[in-house]
């Protein structure tokens, strides 16, 4: 029989509101895995799954239509967020099908893995160009010069606007993860985000439209263009996906680099393996989103009444997966806190699964590729810097303000 909902609140994912627990999230994940599979977190007001296949079974079965429309935040006297909920209505990582569906199809008609593979050599160059201004300075920090222009520059050439507005697209993509986060820990910050959709959807509207800019040969071009059986997207699904492409396309990559470079700099048997033998980097890069997650839990609702861990979620119910702490799950990883870059059965959740496995993931994958063996080839000296590091306040998409390092 499905027992009641439990409530230690030394397990609430409200925990990682302390800096010291968001810095090393681990022991939090496992105790929940140990203690409290199926948990049900009152400050929260959802439930949390934490082992794989529970995390596996939430992002395979669940619904991902989980934003209040614009109606909605106007009945619950939120009218002034109502353009934040207008543009995710629209967006397919909370969509279900079929209008999910229809979505990612004509999304995935424009981002294909020739156009990634066409990308690659104008990678490996942005990747060096940014190394280099490093080694000229003669010092680093990897978060601001590198971990957060490169994404940024490369979702610029993958978009078809200036590479010059790099730096913009990124400040807009940090604030819109910020609300994807945590944005019900950060009310005073609706203001900046409500600023930031305001401006990428004027940007965004005006690249399509040519108004300002010639539009490119890149993404916006394709999403524009991409038909089925003489369908094609509105002008607002457009400018929706785009922005839930780029802010996942650059939040998750920093946070892949800076995470997973710092896992190497505290390991360094691992960055010497990785350095010395750079045909590892796709193994190693996988092992990495397994062992650093960057994207570390995601939300879902349950379609029906469903018992899961002896708990009993009702239909409707909100429901956390931590993809984080299934990547760290014994019962499925041998030896899951070791950083092991020969690990063969490595089908992580670092990308989701099923209809919401992220199409960005190849790019993403080359990315990472190409940033740890530049990094690593070209900085044979690097080591960790002096003073504390600090992670964002972001619980979700958990990653440093900054990594200084030496060079020399």
């Amino acid at each position: 029989m499905a027992s009641q909902p439990a409530s230690d609140p030394s397990l609430s994912l409200y925990r990682l509101l302390d800096p010291a627990v968001l810095a090393d999230p681990y022991p939090l994940y496992a105790r929940l895995r140990e203690e409290d599979p199926v948990h049900w977190d009152p400050f929260l007001h959802c439930w949390v799954v934490t082992r794989y296949a529970d995390v596996h079974s939430v992002l395979h079965s669940f619904s991902a239509d989980r934003t209040p429309s614009p109606e909605s935040m106007r009945a619950l006297g939120l009218a002034h967020i109502e353009p934040i909920a207008a543009v995710m209505v629209k967006q397919m990582l909370f969509l279900d099908a079929p209008d999910h569906t229809r979505l990612r199809k004509l999304c995935s008609q424009a981002f294909t893995p020739r156009r990634v593979e066409l990308l690659e050599e104008r990678i490996v160059a942005i990747a060096n160009e940014l190394v280099d201004k490093a080694l000229a300075r003669g010092s680093m920090d990897v978060i601001g010069d590198f971990a957060a222009p490169f994404p940024a520059i490369v979702t610029a050439h993958l978009l078809g606007v200036p590479a010059a507005d790099h730096v913009q697209l990124k400040a807009w993509s940090a604030d819109f993860a910020e609300m994807l986060g945590n944005f019900q820990h950060n009310p005073e910050r609706v203001g900046q985000v409500l600023k930031s959709v305001a401006d990428m959807t004027a940007y965004f509207r005006s690249a399509i439209r040519e108004e300002e800019r010639k539009l490119g040969d890149g993404l916006i071009r394709s999403l524009v263009e991409a038909e089925i059986d003489g369908v094609r997207l509105s002008e607002e699904e457009v400018i929706a996906n785009i922005i839930v492409t780029m802010v996942g396309g650059q939040e998750t990559t920093t946070n892949l680099i800076g995470n997973g470079l710092l896992t190497l700099l505290r390991q360094p048997e691992r960055l010497v393996e990785l350095r010395d033998r750079p045909e590892i980097a796709e193994s190693a890069v996988e092992e990495l989103l397994r062992y650093e997650t960057p994207s570390q839990h995601t939300g879902r609702i349950c379609r029906e009444d469903t018992v899961m861990g002896g708990k009993l979620i009702k239909k409707g119910a909100a429901v956390m997966a931590v993809m984080a702490a299934g990547n760290r799950d014994p019962e499925r990883f041998a030896d899951p806190d070791t950083l092991d870059f020969a690990r063969t059965d490595n089908r992580h959740l670092a990308f989701g699964w099923a209809a919401h496995f992220c199409f960005g993931a190849p790019l993403a994958r080359m990315e990472g590729r190409i940033a740890f063996n530049t990094l690593l080839g070209r900085l044979p000296g690097l080591a960790l810097g002096a003073g504390r590091l600090e992670w964002r306040e972001n619980l979700g998409l958990r990653g440093l303000k900054a990594l200084p390092v030496t060079i020399a």
